[in-house]
């Protein structure tokens, strides 16, 4: 099995570890991924996600991605490019909230790049400096990423062309807002796999010691990102790592 520092998130859906270790295993998507499982087409990041959700004018039915008007984000490699209802090239499927694909795919559009669709050699024959991203390495380890509607909504509501995090709060502390990241990679008798749930901390909760309680103060998880908590990680042949005292169920938060 691969050993690896399992951070739960780098934060852009992220940019930069954020040194939350959980022994030995690959290392754990991100938020605004996701999270950026937005962080391509996302309301910015984490430090200003959120401000306006319920502006004057906000619309509660919204524009969906089928109208064909919500695009990329600037920066990303197909900005101005209206999302689709599907799977796109990197992996992604924004209206059913999954992705599915090469770990280097949740990353490489909203850094520039095209989608890794070919083998190396061809890739990087067109695209040289991809050998230097810090997601190249695990190219071949494969995700499967999903995530709920407050984490990344697959409508615009505020009116700002972009899908909306946590509508309706100021930001993701009591939006009920998760992420699941399952992680796997390796060959033959070295294959190994990761599983992670993530979620948006209850508005009474307090962090002590990096560590989220509720207010019954029971553990709920350790902190990831200021807003959220790890509530489960598993590791192919050592089963669960982690487990919340507070339970491991979505939608208990």
């Amino acid at each position: 099995m691969k050993k690896f520092i399992s951070i739960a998130v780098t934060a852009a859906v992220c940019t930069a570890a954020l040194g939350f270790v959980f022994g030995c295993s690959s290392p754990v998507l991100d938020s605004a991924s996701l999270t950026d499982a937005g962080a391509v087409l996302g309301k910015v990041s984490l430090e200003n996600a959120g401000a306006g959700a319920m502006e004057k004018g906000a619309d509660p039915k919204g524009v969906s991605i089928q109208e064909g008007t919500l695009t990329y984000a600037a920066g990303h490699y197909l900005a101005g490019n209206p999302l689709t209802a599907g799977f796109d090239a990197y992996g992604y499927n924004y209206q059913a909230h999954i992705f599915k694909g090469s770990y280097v795919n949740v990353y490489l559009g909203r850094d520039g790049y095209p989608p890794l669709t070919g083998n190396d050699q061809s890739y990087l024959a067109t695209n040289p400096s991809a050998v230097n991203h810090w997601a190249w390495p695990y190219r071949n380890d494969t995700v499967i990423m999903k995530w709920n509607d407050a984490w990344l909504s697959n409508r615009d509501r505020d009116g700002d062309g972009l899908l909306d995090r946590h509508y309706g709060f100021a930001g993701y502390i009591g939006s009920g807002a998760w992420l699941t990241n399952h992680i796997a990679g390796g060959e033959g008798g070295d294959k190994w796999t990761t599983f992670t749930k993530i979620v948006a901390v209850p508005a009474d909760a307090e962090k002590t010691g990096g560590v989220w309680y509720g207010a019954d103060g029971v553990e709920i998880g350790p902190d990831i990102w200021g807003e959220f908590a790890v509530i489960l990680e598993v590791e192919s042949g050592s089963g669960a790592v982690y487990h919340s005292a507070s339970g491991p169920g979505l939608g208990a938060y």
